[in-house]
């Protein structure tokens, strides 16, 4: 397994690639002041440009839908990568080595070798598509015709053809430089007993590619009765393979399934094709394993765990697809969106329903219409005999728990009244009831765990700093002074550190008043200061964004970080306005609250307090009229 990108080569892959320049290929650039450029975001629709990119900073902001960060940040959001695949692939367009830490192996050698694995691949792709033209491949041409893939349709998906022979492939990847050993890691080629001969010989081949659309296997048909292999035949696990985190379809799927918030789960290749080619084009399907926890995740990251989202699998209904629904069902809670389950007429895969009753035939088959949750009731029921009591006992003992299940609370009760109505249970409020009971125990469970605990981001963590109590915050009053003037201060603090410094860090939290603004101030001081921040400032933003403890965080100090300013003069005098108004208000408000304290005791006050009290107002007014007087002199 890979360990940890070296945090020195993750700095170097930021600063290396222009977050401009990666912007640029997905979307059109155009000057918007003060160094900055806008263009219309790629994250949601508008019609006026809201989203910004600042180069200096190497930030993005849309102040419509509020998504920000880096220039990672951005590939990860685009093209649903993860972390460590999104530095891969900028390190590799940059031209830069990474090394891996707590790995237990030769960082050099492993990165080396996953560049050679996937090169590989993507020869040997090219290789099965251009023998698709071939004479010997007629059967393989012939076996798509049948199912509706003309040539156009092959060439989309990348579907090739293996020759027949022991070592066409290898002798073909041998000369274009690759070794005997990285033929057999790759699973390209096997160990025969003159050499390495291709694992795959005279199939039909379908290319397997990852999120980001490298081709890291295949799945081969059998097409010949002489042929004593597996009618499906897959590539081996590899260390850039793993079947259970691979779906066939993905990389040509995930933007439509970002877009839309719908995944189609088929079950093979040329459904996948089938579907895409009846415009279903959020198709994808397993690799020769059933639909898991790992394929999950691929789904959640491209549909942004979004609660109106949905995914609909398709099964034959015959035994066999029953029973993979039903293993699908039991992953249904990991994911939040909606499931679903479309089986065609007379127990067709969309394959054969496409070519019997068309395209239009496809797309009405993965309308939703069964959720999940009530085939799998449905299943539940029909496995006992509804006639007894101890039948209809059995029954909800098992489908209570599925009931209690559902997401969605308001639908939890009109649910449990189905499930009566399929019992046979006239007394319906008893099976609520059970249902309910059983979800309040699933809840008090999850209760008793209690939250996940935040990773610690380290670094130093100022005493006056106080944790604010909310950070996800109401909606900011910026016709608020007080809210206006602190977020030209937060805006300094980030953009540029050295009007503000060292002053700004002797700020405590609780000196900003809306909730969001002193969370942005505790991520600045766990970063280390703003003083840290003068000089290398963009080092300084990724350690803010890093420790910010949540989305909505991080997204607030990307807007702060590429916001323009209000002044027309941005020096030292203005960063001293802004650093004066802000602790001016903190001390007036806290000569009010010790004010209104004691006029609250009245005579009830003791005297040593009393004393203590008049004492700290009046220093306190005191520094108020310096900081009227002096300005940041006083600070």
């Amino acid at each position: 397994m890979a360990g940890r990108i070296n945090d020195d080569d993750v700095k170097a892959v930021r600063d290396a690639v222009p977050i401009d320049a990666v912007v640029s290929e997905y979307l059109q650039l155009r000057n918007a002041g003060g160094g900055n450029l806008k263009g219309l975001c790629p994250f949601h629709d508008e019609k006026s440009p809201s989203f910004q990119v600042s180069p200096s900073k190497g930030l993005f902001h849309c102040f419509g839908c509020q998504e920000g960060g880096d220039t990672i940040a951005f590939v990860m959001k685009i093209d649903h990568l993860s972390f460590s695949e999104t530095v891969e692939r900028l390190a590799a367009k940059a031209g830069i080595t990474l090394r891996y830490e707590e790995g237990g192996y030769n960082p050099s050698h492993q990165r080396g070798e996953r560049i050679r694995l996937v090169e590989a691949h993507k020869v040997a792709a090219q290789f099965y598509v251009e023998q698709l033209d071939s004479p010997e491949a007629e059967i393989g041409r012939k076996f798509l015709a049948e199912r509706g893939f003309d040539q156009a349709a092959a060439a989309h998906f990348g579907v090739g053809y293996s020759p027949a022979g022991w070592d066409h492939l290898t002798r073909y990847l041998r000369g274009k430089g690759f070794s005997d050993k990285e033929l057999i890691t790759s699973g390209l080629s096997q160990d025969g007993r003159r050499g390495p001969i291709d694992r795959f010989r005279g199939r039909l081949m379908w290319p397997i590619s990852d999120t980001s659309g490298e081709v890291v296997g295949f799945g081969a048909r059998k097409l010949r009765d002489d042929d004593n292999g597996p009618k499906y035949l897959n590539t081996p696990e590899t260390s850039i393979y793993k079947k259970s985190q691979v779906l066939y379809g993905i990389d040509l799927a995930k933007k439509d399934i970002a877009k839309a918030s719908r995944a189609v789960v088929v079950e093979g290749y040329t459904d996948v094709m089938a579907c895409h080619l009846a415009g279903i084009t959020t198709a994808i399907a397993t690799c020769g394993t059933a639909f898991g926890g790992d394929h999950i995740k691929i789904l959640r990251r491209l549909l942004m765990d979004n609660g109106s989202a949905r995914v609909i699998f398709t099964f034959d209904g015959d035994a066999a697809g029953q029973k993979a629904a039903l293993r699908a069902f039991e992953d249904d809670q990991k994911f939040a969106a909606e499931t679903y389950i479309a089986i065609a007429p007379d127990n067709m895969d969309p394959c054969d329903l496409r070519l019997a009753k068309g395209d239009e035939a496809v797309r009405d088959l993965v309308e939703p219409r069964t959720p999940l949750f009530e085939f799998a009731l449905r299943q539940i029921v029909g496995r006992y005999d509804l006639e007894t009591p101890a039948g209809r006992g059995a029954a909800l003992d098992e489908a209570a728990p599925v009931v209690a299940r559902i997401k969605n609370s308001s639908s939890q009760h009109e649910v449990a009244v189905q499930l009566a109505g399929m019992l046979g249970i006239l007394d319906t409020q008893f099976v609520v009831k059970r249902v309910g009971q059983l979800a309040r125990w699933a809840r008090e469970r999850g209760e008793q765990r209690g939250p996940a605990q935040a990773p610690s981001h380290g670094g130093p963590q100022p005493q006056q700093v106080r944790a604010p109590a909310a950070t996800s915050g109401p909606a900011l009053n910026l016709r608020s002074p007080a809210h206006r003037t602190e977020r030209e201060l937060l805006k300094l603090a980030l953009q540029k550190p050295a009007l503000v410094s060292p002053a700004f860090d002797a700020y405590g939290a609780d000196e900003f008043t809306a909730p969001p603004y002193a969370a942005v101030r505790q991520c600045i001081a766990e970063a280390g200061g703003a003083e840290t921040g003068v000089p290398e400032t963009r080092e300084y933003l990724v350690q803010v964004l890093d420790a910010a403890p949540n989305d909505t965080v991080r997204n607030l100090v990307t807007e702060l970080a590429v916001e323009v300013f209000h002044g027309k003069t941005i020096d030292e005098t203005y960063a001293g306005m802004q650093l004066v108004q802000v602790r001016l208000r903190a001390v007036d408000r806290r000569i009010n609250d010790v004010q209104g304290s004691l006029a609250r005791l009245g005579s009830n006050v003791a005297p040593d307090h009393l004393a203590a009290a008049q004492n700290e107002v009046w220093v306190l007014q005191q520094y108020a009229q310096a900081l009227r007087n002096n300005g940041a002199d006083a600070l």
